[in-house]
């Protein structure tokens, strides 16, 4: 084959209908190798002659979809200087956008030696083959449901586990992209009401070598190999990941159903020193990763995962945002979910560091990633989630991220688990989350969608769990149950595990389900994490990232309390979806709106008189009311102007472990209240009529959320102006 110069750009393996583009980034390489392998695994090298600005080149005539190919880049092998150049080490292409193979640590893969020297042995058995991609694909129209904020929820999934052992899908397509787009997982998203599917990593990965030792696999996919490639664990037919990935999303959002991808973009698969030499540290190790200063031998990691990316690097950023347009214009996804995100905030001009709170989070916004991605024309216009925090100094940010993000409410979940377990002094932070979090995204411009609520994620215990375990059970990982978080603020109800108590049986079921019901009743997004809808069990393991087996895997064969959950779970969403007052575009103020009979908001206690600053202080207070009025709601109608108007609705939440008899609100005249929700029973009540000033026994540790219809006719048009 002979071979052209080629073009710097893209970078990547481009095709053209007649042959192939190479370009791939190293600064401080002296040498690059471009190696083809055939059907057999024989390798091919040729020389990349050709560099601009950085960028190694060439052009082969006659390379097809389907080529098999890797790099081995030469340079300084020194350390204590930062460079970690073998090209004994075959490594991928960081713009590769499929593979073929897993990595295998009983290859040579790692670049040095116990010594410290660099390895001499070949990895090229051990390592994944990149595959050149045609993109071509028939969306057949397809079109983004493009949910506002406000109204959506999301449902965060694994693409395996949540089609796995589903029945009624395909056995040759359960646990993989096509099972998760196949009508029996979309009938079920959509009678939920769910509107985004937020997935765990799709990114190819790789395991690391200590779960490898354990034969074990990584089943989350936090571990990352190639930014554009979907992983090739999931696909149907061996090879064909890229095209049932984009089949994936047409069916979804063909449903209404938008798709969310969870990406990991502070740290790679390569862990820290010892870890294998497969990508970016065989690349250009000195660009790619942040290195201790004055020991760059080391690498800085914020992550608690071997090493963490060089985000303040123009590379770095070039590779992270073209990853990011990728899944956007290709592959058709409606955003992301940034994990460890503060990571991507640590400028080396802005480090977080102690000091002033008001100027750390200001250079926290500095950051030269978000500031990227502010001005991107496509990156801006998709939904931003951030998990505010990573495991370095001042990592928790949570309030801190710039206008155009939302953030995981890691203070929402706390707050509402150590409520409802009974914990006292919670009704103040209690209040904050309810309402959206003003005082962490109010005062930056933001709105309550900003804060992106949830109980549970992959993270942790499910809600079934979280009820029935009081510690963590992570034995199985491997780990001497070392891993996982100890503070779950978790409640087991007296037995530790499954219970034949009918007693204990009963307080679990009514716990979740008011967990659930002020998860998805308060202001703000909420995130229902999957299987919690039908009572998931991980056997008490709180870290089941290692688990690729039922553990992790829904189970679809209901029994009548798990049928029973999910009846009640859809009933709770549909009334927030029915009801704006619910999910507001604005933050409430707490007064009259437009000459509203009533204030946007109150709080009362059982007596049915507002809360007051003493009763927001009074630690043994564990029964509280909020009144959402329907016609407090600042927001129009897009098609007509007119005012959104709306039921109100009464929250009454008691934690106690008595019951609790609370006056009804006599706002709203002749109008009177409905039962519509009670968290003591799956049924979903059949109503109930209540005036005002009438009393209501509330059942300990139970919720329940009553309605007032407006009175019908009243104007939805502006008051004229003055």
């Amino acid at each position: 084959m002979y071979v052209l110069p080629g073009r710097p750009h893209p970078l990547g393996a481009t095709l053209d209908g007649g042959g192939c583009n190479f370009s791939l980034f190293s600064e401080h390489a002296t040498r690059v190798e471009l190696c083809l392998f055939d059907e057999r695994g024989v390798e091919t090298r040729y020389e990349l002659e050709d560099r601009s600005a950085f960028v190694w080149h060439r052009y082969l005539p006659g390379v097809r979809s389907g080529q098999r190919y890797g790099y081995r880049v030469h340079g300084l092998y020194a350390p204590d200087q930062g460079h970690r150049f073998n090209p004994n080490k075959l490594v991928v292409d960081p713009y590769a956008l499929a593979f073929d193979g897993k990595l295998d640590y009983r290859a040579a893969v790692c670049g040095s030696q116990r010594d410290g020297s660099a390895d001499p042995r070949d990895s090229a058995p051990g390592v994944p083959h990149c595959v050149v991609q045609d993109p071509g694909f028939d969306w057949r129209g397809d079109r983004s449901p493009n949910v506002a904020w406000s109204d959506t929820i999301i449902y965060e999934a694994h693409v395996k586990g949540l089609s796995r052992l589903h029945p009624d899908v395909p056995p040759e397509l359960r646990g993989t992209y096509l099972g998760l787009g196949s009508p029996a997982i979309i009938d079920h998203l959509v009678k939920l009401g769910v509107t985004s599917v937020e997935l765990l990593p799709v990114h190819e990965c790789a395991d690391e070598p200590g779960v490898a030792r354990r034969g074990l696999t990584n089943y989350w996919g936090y571990s990352t190999l190639g930014y554009f490639a979907p992983d090739q664990r999931f696909a149907a037919t061996p090879g064909q990941q890229v095209r049932e990935f984009k089949e994936m999303v047409r069916a979804l959002h063909a449903a209404g159903l938008e798709v969310i991808l969870d990406v990991v973009y502070n740290h790679t698969c390569e862990g820290d020193e010892a870890g294998p030499t497969v990508s970016l540290r065989g690349i250009d190790n000195k660009t790619y990763y942040r290195l201790t200063p004055g020991a760059p031998a080391r690498y800085e990691d914020v992550t608690g995962c071997g090493n963490t990316l060089n985000a303040a690097h123009p590379q770095v950023l070039k590779l992270l945002t073209d990853s990011l347009r990728y899944w956007v214009t290709e592959m058709r996804v409606d955003g992301f979910r940034f994990d460890l995100a503060a990571a991507l905030g640590r400028n080396r001009a802005h480090p977080l560091a102690p000091g002033d709170p008001r100027a750390l989070s200001e250079a926290f916004r500095m950051s030269t990633f978000f500031d990227i991605v502010h001005q991107d024309p496509i990156l801006s216009r998709v939904k931003l989630i951030a998990e505010p925090w990573d495991l370095g100094h001042d990592g928790y940010q949570v309030g801190n991220f710039p206008v155009l993000w939302a953030e995981w409410n890691g203070r929402f979940r706390d707050s509402v688990r150590r409520f409802w377990r009974g914990e006292a002094g919670q009704l103040s932070e209690l209040g904050y989350r309810l309402t959206g979090s003003s005082d962490l995204y109010q005062d930056d411009g933001r709105h309550p969608a900003a804060s992106v609520n949830f109980v549970t994620a992959h993270d942790g215990f499910t809600m079934a769990d979280l009820v029935s375990y009081a510690r963590k059970h992570n034995e199985t990982n491997g780990e001497a149950n070392r891993d996982g978080t100890d503070d779950n603020f978790a409640d087991n109800h007296g037995d530790e595990g499954p219970s034949r108590n009918p007693g204990i049986i009963a307080a679990r079921a009514a716990h979740v389900r008011a967990l659930l019901s002020t998860l998805l009743l308060a202001q703000g997004v909420p995130m229902l994490t999957s299987g919690d809808e039908i009572g998931k069990t991980q056997r008490g393991n709180n870290n089941a990232y290692c688990q690729d087996n039922p553990i992790s895997w829904l189970e679809w064969e209901f029994d009548d309390d798990s049928r029973a959950l999910l009846d009640f779970t859809r009933a709770l969403i549909a009334l927030r979806r029915q009801h704006p007052v619910f999910r507001r575009r604005t933050f409430f103020r707490g007064e009259r709106i437009r000459g509203a009979a009533n204030k946007d908001i109150s709080w009362i206690k059982n007596d049915g008189t507002e809360m007051t600053s003493s009763d927001w202080h009074n630690s043994a207070r564990r029964c509280v009311g909020l009144v959402l009025s329907g016609e407090g709601l600042e927001q129009r109608v897009a098609t007509t102007g007119a005012w959104t108007l709306d039921d109100s609705f009464l929250l009454i939440l008691n934690s106690d472990s008595d019951a609790h008899r609370f006056v009804l609100p006599r706002e709203g005249g002749e109008r009177r209240w409905s039962v519509v929700i009670d968290s003591r029973t799956a049924r979903v009540p059949a109503g109930g009529d209540h005036p005002g000033g009438s009393s209501l026994d509330v059942a300990p540790r139970s919720m329940v959320v009553l309605r007032q219809e407006r009175q019908r006719g009243a104007s939805q048009r502006p008051p004229p102006p003055r």
